[in-house]
């Protein structure tokens, strides 16, 4: 992507390959469809949640990926009540016009995504949820200060999204988001990352996952921020999650941890729960396999 450091080019850390994969048996979301104001078509997995009705997540995937790739990560939450839409971003490399999106064009097209998910299906608040580049979409939702693409009105914020889940969002990347954009954050965040997810632009050393805490760096204290650190995590969880083509092992447990921190991220600060929120407190710890920070 033209101007923006990736892991393969620019956006590589965020960055799915190019193989594309069937669906998995075990998940089957309904595809809806909507148009844009411009008439451009974007197709949106829906999970229909389980049991009580708890809320809505818009969740946004890694660049060239797909939400189908991430059913391992999204079942569980519909299990748990959460109805979850998602997007297929242009960008994705099972998206049939992707070649007409190059560079910035992507995120342009990303933003005016969530943006429609917000105005069509979300029916009030919502989480904003994203892995890599999505992410990075998500925390924008939330109030993070990316740059405004051309051709889109800012703010790029939306009120409606009262909490966000990052799963390893990119480190600060000039002429798309910077520290100082980072710290805009509005509102509170669970930010994930992993010891092997491993930064290429960063300097080598055994912190090199740690860019993709930077919303979590950058906030001021008191701004309800998790930071979870997961021993031995890389970028796709071993191809759990974005990459399901990777040799593996999937790092399932792993996921499940993560997982089970995010439904109780959920409950504490998305459904108000004052239990959630002590028992999430109550996991906090700053050493060994699961680190979990607060400020």
């Amino acid at each position: 992507m033209d101007g923006i450091v990736t892991r393969r080019s620019v956006i590589g850390a965020m960055a799915a390959g190019a193989v594309v994969l069937p669906h998995l048996a075990w998940s089957a979301p309904a595809t809806i469809e909507l148009k844009t104001a411009g008439g451009r078509a974007v197709s949106v997995s829906h999970w229909q949640p389980k049991g009580r009705h708890r809320g809505i997540i818009l969740f946004s995937h890694g660049a060239a990926s797909a939400p189908w790739k991430y059913e391992r990560l999204i079942q569980p939450w519909a299990d748990r009540g959460w109805e979850v839409f998602a997007p297929l971003h242009v960008d994705s490399t099972d998206h049939p016009d992707t070649k007409a999106f190059p560079g910035l064009k992507s995120w342009a097209a990303r933003v005016e995504d969530m943006r429609l998910l917000s105005e069509k299906l979300a029916r009030g608040d919502y989480v904003a949820a994203g892995h890599s580049y999505g992410g990075l979409t998500a925390l924008t939702l939330g109030g993070a200060a990316a740059v405004v693409p051309e051709g889109v009105a800012g703010p790029l914020a939306d009120p409606r999204a009262r909490s966000v889940l990052a799963f390893s969002p990119p480190p600060p990347l000039p002429g798309l988001i910077s520290a100082e954009g980072y710290a805009a954050l509005k509102v509170p965040a669970l930010i994930q990352t992993g010891t092997m997810d491993l930064w290429p632009a960063a300097p080598p050393g055994p912190d090199a996952w740690r860019g993709h805490l930077a919303a979590f760096d950058a906030a001021p204290a008191g701004r309800d921020r998790y930071a979870l650190v997961l021993e031995g995590v890389d970028h796709y969880f071993g191809g759990a999650i974005c990459r399901p083509e990777l040799p593996g092992p999937p790092q399932l447990a792993q996921l499940a941890q993560a997982s089970a921190l995010s439904l109780r991220f959920l409950d504490a600060f998305q459904r108000r729960d004052p239990a959630a929120r002590r028992a999430l407190d109550a996991a906090r710890a700053d050493a060994g396999v699961v680190v979990l920070q607060s400020k």
